[in-house]
């Protein structure tokens, strides 16, 4: 395969690797060969964009909702043994993105007020692995621009509410939430070497939660506090008369959730942070971990190929069989 670009502190990206090589960041701050800028290539869905110096690169993180920032790249390089394994939630630990980007598909339709509305397959990378209002916006920028992120959250909650109730009650969507195969037997394996599991998750917790808790009674594990070593999630919806909590404006691509679950949750220092390790399925996941400074393993059945980020990952698995050999 061709080199496309040589990035410092990522490595080399190929030329079918899914990046697009840009001549200018799309905030104007920096072009290239200007100002030391050598070059600057984007994810394939566009969401992280990479300004690489001669010997060092940035990050800029767009952001739907006007927010968004730069973080410094650094270099990573797997060191055994492994201290830590940081998984994400859906996709990864659980199969349930097709859940979530139907209720995204639902609230997008009760925003059209069209119930046989449905989103094309060009829209999923957009709708799922990021926060909610960022899927919500994505949606009415394509769909219907006149309406609001508020109005769609509204909706959003409205949808979700509803579904966890049932879901919790025993009934609910059929498969919503179905634990990846080998996961039981991969966290036991961690477990039982030593090994600190941190579960991070861009959902909120009113999402989260039940899942969590519907894959570990599918799977006989127990209370999934009592499991993990640590679970991060993004926190409390923000809405009239209650009191909400950090999430919405950083969650992935953005390096937080990672970093804290890893920092604070487990009480790794970043100076160690080569030996931990995070898996994920998506693209804004694996920018994610790789902003936090770990290496990351790609897990398939998810949309790395389609966003772009494979090559960000130090391997890539079908199985958590194949993840546990990489990780000897």
């Amino acid at each position: 395969m061709a080199l496309l670009v040589d990035i410092p502190a990522i490595g080399p990206i190929t030329t079918d690797s899914g990046f697009v090589p840009l001549e200018a960041c799309s905030d104007g701050v920096f072009a290239v060969g200007k100002d030391g800028v050598v070059s600057i290539t984007a994810t394939g869905d566009r969401k992280v964009e990479f300004i690489a110096f001669a010997e060092h690169t940035l990050a800029y993180v767009k952001s739907a909702l006007g927010y968004p920032a730069y973080y410094p790249v650094h270099p990573v390089a797997l060191e055994k043994p492994v201290r830590a394994v940081l998984m994400d939630l859906d996709g990864t630990s659980v199969r349930s993105e097709e859940f979530w980007v139907w209720v995204i598909e639902r609230s997008a339709a009760s925003l059209l007020d069209n119930p046989k509305f449905e989103l094309e397959e060009a829209d999923v990378p957009y709708v799922s692995g990021h926060s909610v209002s960022e899927h919500l916006q994505y949606c009415i920028d394509k769909y219907c621009p006149d309406k609001t992120v508020e109005e769609a959250r509204g909706y959003y909650f409205e949808h979700t509410g509803r579904e966890m109730k049932a879901i919790m009650e025993g009934g609910g969507r059929e498969g919503a939430f179905t634990p990846s195969p080998g996961l039981k037997e991969f966290l036991h394996a961690l477990k039982d070497k030593g090994v600190k599991i941190g579960l991070v998750t861009s959902g909120l917790y009113e999402k989260a939660w039940p899942e969590i808790l519907s894959a570990f009674r599918t799977l006989g594990m127990g209370d999934p506090t009592e499991f993990y070593d640590a679970i991060v999630t993004a926190g409390f919806a923000m809405r009239k008369g209650e009191v909400g909590t950090l999430g919405e404006l950083s969650p992935k691509p953005h390096p937080w959730l990672y970093a804290e679950t890893c920092r604070v949750g487990l009480g790794i220092p970043f100076e160690a942070r080569n030996s931990v390790v995070g898996i994920e399925d998506s693209g804004a996941g694996v920018c994610s971990i790789r902003l936090a400074g770990f290496p990351t393993i790609g897990f398939g059945g998810g949309n790395l190929v389609e966003s772009g980020t494979r090559e960000l990952c130090e391997h890539y698995c079908e199985t958590f069989e194949e993840i546990a050999a990489a990780l000897e």
